[in-house]
């Protein structure tokens, strides 16, 4: 396994960084959250970054946590799947649809919510789980794997996901609508 640099993986797959900063912009402006500063991309580490104030509620804190993993995913599998079609079925060299390819698998990559984003759901669970929070309940194990999807990023559990979702599984759709 050849390690390579996180710089220069942020630098071939920016929109999925930028993706993932607007989004937690967007949830924190849907829970109705100040936020202070946002960079949805730059060359070090973090590759982009929003600063909020506090949620005060755990369903808040989900939200701008998650939110990202959402909207990355499904942008993912959209852009890939408009690549994915004339690639794969059709069988044409578009260089459009090599380019929605590249597209969908940067921002799939970039789904996984990070350490960062995941620390205050970590620390919020308890107390969320004591006062009867379904969303604590249901949501804790799906951290616990996000967490330990963070840990596998050396091992590219990132594009692994990425591919998951932007390739196989429109693929597999594509196989049993037509």
């Amino acid at each position: 396994m050849i390690p390579i640099p996180g710089i220069l993986i942020a630098l071939l797959t920016f929109p999925g960084v930028i993706i993932h900063e607007a989004a937690h912009l967007i949830f924190c402006r849907l829970a109705g959250l100040a936020v202070f500063d946002v960079c949805y991309f730059r060359v070090g580490s973090p590759a982009g970054y929003v600063i909020h104030e506090v949620p005060t509620t755990y369903r808040a804190s989900f939200a701008v946590s998650m939110g990202p993993f959402v909207a990355n995913s499904a942008l993912c599998v959209a852009f890939c799947s408009a690549g994915l079609l004339p690639v794969w079925e059709l069988k044409l060299q578009d260089p459009v649809a090599y380019f929605f390819l590249w597209l969908g698998l940067s921002i799939g990559m970039h789904a996984f919510p990070s350490a960062q984003d995941l620390k205050p759901l970590f620390a919020g669970a308890g107390p969320a789980i004591r006062s009867g929070s379904l969303l604590a309940i249901v949501g804790l194990p799906f951290i616990a794997v996000f967490w330990v999807g963070n840990l596998l990023r050396f091992f590219w559990a990132d594009l692994l996901y990425g591919v998951g979702i932007g390739l196989a599984l429109p693929a597999w759709l594509l196989e049993r609508a037509i």
